[in-house]
C-alpha cells in the first residue's frame, strides 16, 4: 500500500471515546474484559471446530470463517482503544491510521459476506434438505470462501485508496477511538466528495445486497417452517435462525446507522456509540450466540475437554 502521497500530516491525535477523565479507567476494564472474552471465545471457537472432524461441515466452516473475522478485526481495533484509556497522549501514525482503516474495512466487509453466506447456507439446509450435501459441497464452500475475502478486500482498497488521495493540512485531532472513514474526511483540506460517493457506494453495497440476501433467503426458510408438521422441526429451524437474526440485526443495523447518514444528521459522538457495537460488542457476541447454545459445540467441547482430561 502505497503511503506517499501529498499529506502534510506524519500523525493523527485520536480524542477517544470520551473526554470525560473520570471514567476513562472504568471503561479500560470494562472494554479490556470484553476483548479478553472475545479472544477466548473466538480462538476456541476456531480451535475446537478445527479439532473436531464432526463440526466440518458447511454450517461450522462458516461459523469457523467468521470466528477468525471477529478475532481479527477485534484485534485491529480493541487494543489501540484500550491504550488511548490510559495513555495520556493518543497519537498514530499517518501510516499506521490508513493500515488500521484498511485492515477494518477489510474484515467488517467480510463479516457482511460472510453472514450472507450463513444466512444462505441455512436456506439451503431447510428448504433444500436433499440437495444440501450437493449444493454446499467443499468445492463451493471454497469458492464462497474466497468470495468472500476478495469482495472484502476490493471494498477496503476503494476506502483506503480514496484516503490516500486527500491531503491532510493542520488539523490532525481525530474525533473518535480510531481511524473511521467520516471522522478522516472531516479533517482534510481537499474536497472529499469522490470520497463521500465512494462511501455511499460501497457501503450502500456491503449493507444492501447482503440485507436483500438475507430479507429473501429468510423469505424462504419461514415459508418452509410454517409448512413442517413437526413442532420439534418447527423449534429447531427457529433456533437455529434466530440467533443468526439476532447478530444480523445489531451489525448491519448499527453500521448503517452510522454510514448511510448525511454527516449534518448524524453526530459523531453518536457515531462512536454506534461504532462500539459492530467492532466491539458483536465480536464478542458472535460465539456465545451462536456456539455456546449449540448442542453440537457442546458435546465437542465436552470431548475435547475429557480427552484433555485422561490423556
Amino acid at each position: 500500500m502505497d503511503m506517499g502521497n501529498s499529506s502534510l500530516v506524519t500523525e493523527f491525535f485520536l480524542v477517544g471515546l470520551t473526554k470525560y477523565s473520570e471514567i476513562q479507567l472504568p471503561l479500560f476494564f470494562l472494554f479490556l474484559g470484553i476483548y479478553i472474552v472475545t479472544v477466548a471465545g473466538n480462538l476456541g471457537l476456531v480451535t475446537l471446530i478445527g479439532l473436531n472432524s464432526h463440526l466440518h461441515t458447511p454450517m461450522y466452516y462458516f461459523l469457523f470463517n467468521l470466528s477468525f473475522i471477529d478475532l481479527c478485526y477485534s484485534s485491529v481495533i480493541t487494543p489501540k482503544l484500550l491504550v488511548n484509556f490510559v495513555s495520556k497522549l493518543n497519537t498514530i501514525s499517518y501510516a499506521g491510521c490508513m493500515t488500521q482503516l484498511f485492515f477494518y474495512c477489510f474484515f467488517v466487509s467480510a463479516e457482511c459476506y460472510v453472514l450472507t453466506v450463513m444466512a444462505y447456507d441455512r436456506y439451503v439446509a431447510i428448504c433444500k434438505p436433499l440437495l444440501y450435501t450437493v449444493t454446499m459441497s467443499p468445492q463451493v464452500c471454497s469458492l464462497l470462501a474466497v468470495i468472500v475475502y476478495v469482495g472484502a478486500f476490493i471494498g477496503a482498497w476503494a476506502h483506503t485508496g480514496c484516503m490516500l488521495r486527500l491531503t491532510f493540512c493542520d488539523a490532525n485531532t481525530i474525533n473518535h477511538y480510531m481511524c473511521d472513514i467520516l471522522p478522516l474526511l472531516e479533517l482534510s483540506c481537499t474536497n472529499t466528495h469522490i470520497n463521500e460517493l465512494v462511501v455511499l457506494i460501497v457501503v450502500g453495497f456491503d449493507v444492501g445486497v447482503p440485507s436483500l440476501t438475507i430479507i429473501i433467503s429468510y423469505s424462504f426458510i419461514l415459508t418452509s417452517v410454517l409448512r413442517m408438521h413437526s413442532t420439534e422441526g418447527r423449534s429447531k429451524a427457529f433456533s437455529t435462525c434466530s440467533s443468526h437474526i439476532i447478530v444480523v440485526s445489531v451489525f448491519f443495523g448499527s453500521g448503517a446507522f452510522m454510514y448511510l447518514h448525511p454527516s449534518s444528521v448524524l453526530s459523531m459522538d453518536q457515531g462512536k456509540v454506534s461504532t462500539v457495537f459492530y467492532t466491539i460488542v458483536v465480536p464478542m457476541l458472535n460465539p456465545l450466540i451462536y456456539s455456546f447454545r449449540n448442542k453440537e459445540v457442546k458435546v465437542a467441547l465436552k470431548e475435547s475437554l475429557n480427552r484433555k482430561t485422561f490423556s
